[in-house]
């Protein structure tokens, strides 16, 4: 009980922060916990981390402070407790400003997680992350597990959801919710003693098209997938943390592709600059130079034209 109350003023003092105006527009929250880890696997059983941070130091943190690397990599992996399954939800919903409860967007979203988040027996908050503009947030993930266990890679099975944008062409991706329902299952009777899966699950945001998860949202996705690992007596850790501008520009991009490789782009229109179209856009490109230059001649010459000087001089008078 003294556990969860702690918890929950941890949740409600990074709650306060973000209210009192800390949060830029451009950071996401994060939140780690674990029911089954205690702070000799990871530090202090509760804490909030007020520093605005990037997405690798988020990485980092998660590794060192969450003890991850303790538990991905084998030549760290502690004897106990030993944790069956690295959860991490990749979301597109949450900016740090709407985790307050003035503007809250996602009430649904926030409640679930200060439910998981207070009832854990460890957990931290990241409040202010740059959310990442170069490099998406699985990708950050994968590079961190690879340079936190340089030698040997201590998880056994490694899956990803289809929306997740990861060019590693050996990982196994999963399509729908289901899937890593019965991929869980299955793990939970092939799975040696002392391994662990990282399952990886990325939302594709409230504006997606996909029909597989089209009904469910980040919270009954959370809520299930942890429900289903519970269920299995399978232990865990959870990791969730927002994405949402790179998710934004990456779907525009990606739909405009497929719509372009299936032929529902507009008729006629090409895809690709040929001689043609090179000699048109260097063609165009010189005459808007050109026009410059012009327009810069033009103005010297008025300007030359508008000095007024005399065309003669008075001669001096004889003094």
């Amino acid at each position: 009980m003294m556990k969860m109350q702690i918890g929950v003023l941890a949740f409600l003092v990074a709650l306060s922060a973000i209210e009192s105006g800390i949060a830029s527009p451009n950071t996401v929250p994060a939140f780690l916990w674990s029911p089954h880890l205690q702070a000799g696997n990871g530090g202090m059983d509760e804490a909030v981390n007020y520093q605005v941070m990037s997405a690798k130091d988020l990485v980092d943190s998660v590794f060192t402070q969450g003890g991850w690397s303790n538990i991905l990599c084998s030549e760290k992996k502690v004897e106990e407790p030993v944790v069956d399954v690295a959860l991490v939800f990749i979301g597109r919903e949450l900016l740090s400003s709407d985790v307050s409860s003035k503007r809250n967007s996602e009430p649904s979203l926030v409640n679930t997680l200060n439910g998981l988040f207070t009832a854990s027996n460890f957990s931290l908050a990241f409040p202010y992350i740059a959310a990442p503009e170069e490099e998406r947030m699985e990708s950050l993930l994968l590079s961190g597990l690879k340079q936190a266990c340089p030698h040997n890679v201590g998880v056994s099975n490694i899956v990803f959801s289809d929306s997740c944008f990861v060019e590693d062409g050996t990982i196994q991706k999963l399509s729908d919710l289901q899937s890593f329902k019965d991929h869980l299952l299955s793990r939970k009777e092939t799975r040696k003693e002392g391994e662990t899966d990282l399952v990886v699950l990325c939302s594709e945001g409230s504006g997606s098209n996909s029909q597989s998860d089209q009904s469910h949202s980040e919270r009954e996705s959370i809520s299930e997938l942890v429900s289903s690992v519970e269920q299995s007596g399978s232990k865990y850790t959870a990791l969730y943390v927002s994405d949402p501008y790179w998710y934004t520009s990456y779907k525009t991009l990606q739909r405009f592709l497929a719509e372009s490789g299936t032929g529902n782009s507009t008729v006629g229109v090409a895809t690709t600059c040929d001689e043609l179209c090179k000699f048109k856009s260097s063609l165009l490109e010189g005459i808007l130079v050109g026009i410059v230059f012009l327009l810069i001649l033009i103005s010297g010459l008025c300007c030359m034209a508008g000095i007024d000087t005399p065309t003669r001089f008075e001669t001096p008078q004889d003094s």
